[in-house]
């Protein structure tokens, strides 16, 4: 008699700071706060520091950046130009989503 044996992976989940959803880890984008200050996107999250994660979606991004939410989970301040720069990569990938 042959057993087989089904072998549920784990996935890893992280919760998106601006609308609280949870999903998968791959399914969200990782921000980290660098040493010196401010904040990066981490397209390999492999950066060290302290990470946070949002849905890739404009809505999130906005509501993450405006609201400061980002800056308290990342325990962090935000320049206008970190900010902006975030903000253009927020829509870039609203459009690379609505495109295909």
């Amino acid at each position: 008699m042959e057993t087989t044996s089904t072998t549920n992976k784990h996935i890893p989940q992280r919760t998106c700071v601006a609308c609280r959803q949870v999903k998968a880890k791959r399914q969200l984008i990782r921000l980290v706060a660098l040493p010196g200050g401010g904040v990066e996107v981490d397209t390999d999250n492999r950066k060290a520091g302290r990470g946070a994660y949002m849905c890739p979606t404009l809505k999130c991004w906005q509501a993450g950046l405006v609201a400061g939410r980002l800056e308290y989970t990342l325990r962090t301040s935000l320049t206008q130009e970190n900010r902006e720069r975030l903000i253009e990569f927020g829509k870039k990938l609203d459009r690379e989503l609505v495109s295909g």
